[in-house]
């Protein structure tokens, strides 16, 4: 072999082989979150904490495109079509079930999990719990089913309280069937509800100030991402009621926890998990 063909050989050898070799290394998957509030209000040290404890860790071995509505949910459907179009490799839709709706409508190829407080079977994310169907999986803590329950203990507990204020997030898409579910209870308790709808925190002082003029002895608020962010805010305004009770104070570790679970799931078999809970 001549000289200059034997240097051509090893120079190209020498080009192709890393080409190569990058060619057989698996693309690192990305992740989108799409959440219904913001960074601040967000389970997401917990899911972070879950999948490093399974060997995932950002920027090393998978990435994440991170969608915040803050709060201002009629903006959900163009934020997952931004996921869609950076094509992630699976949708983490949390903190309002209006979140993994605006992704059920936008793909039906992407995996998708998600983690809410409402009924998923009512509200048309899947078609059942032990057989979500499609391309979407996660889990329900039925916090906006068990708003009646809490109506009830907060009547044992303050049974002279006769008024009782209902904060909601109309934007929610499960504060209609959570409310209904409340005057219901009501009704059956003999106790009057002064509803008023809230989505920002300017919502909820003038919220409040209403109850104020409706004379509510005592507060319940709907289970929601938005108040959870403002809790503090709920706590000093409902200072003059004698009682108030809102969901589970644990919400964003445990929910950030069992969606990872399930983000999991999709990252090691490449499908959604066969069920929702």
């Amino acid at each position: 072999m001549k000289r200059r063909a034997f240097i051509t050989l090893i120079g190209g050898a020498a080009t192709a082989w890393p080409l190569a070799a990058r060619a057989q290394q698996p693309a690192m998957p990305v992740i989108g979150l799409l959440s219904g509030t913001d960074r601040e209000a967000s389970p997401l040290d917990a899911i972070w904490r879950g999948l490093n404890e399974a060997g995932y860790f950002e920027g090393r071995n998978v990435a994440m495109e991170y969608r915040w509505a803050e709060g201002q949910l009629d903006r959900l459907p163009a934020l997952a079509a931004d996921l869609v179009r950076s094509q992630v490799a699976v949708i983490v839709a949390i903190q309002s079930a209006a979140a993994p709706l605006a992704a059920k409508a936008t793909t039906a190829t992407i995996p998708i999990v998600f983690s809410i407080g409402g009924d998923a079977v009512k509200l048309g994310l899947v078609s059942s719990l032990n057989r979500p169907g499609g391309n979407i999986t996660g889990t329900s803590f039925l916090y906006n089913t068990l708003a009646p329950k809490r109506l009830e203990l907060l009547h044992e507990l303050v049974p002279n309280a006769t008024v009782i204020g209902l904060l909601v997030n109309p934007k929610n898409p499960a504060s209609r069937s959570e409310t209904t579910d409340v005057l219901a209870a009501a009704r059956a308790l003999g106790l009057t509800i002064i509803v008023q709808n809230a989505t920002s925190n300017r919502d909820i002082d003038a919220a409040f100030a209403s109850f104020v003029q409706h004379r509510v002895d005592a507060l319940t608020f709907a289970a929601d991402s938005v108040f959870s962010k403002h809790h503090d805010q709920l706590i000093a305004l409902a200072d003059h009621c004698v009682g108030s009770i809102s969901e589970h104070r644990g919400w964003r570790h445990r929910n950030g926890r069992v969606a990872a679970a399930f983000l999991l799931a999709v990252l090691v078999d490449g499908t959604p998990a066969a069920g929702a809970v």
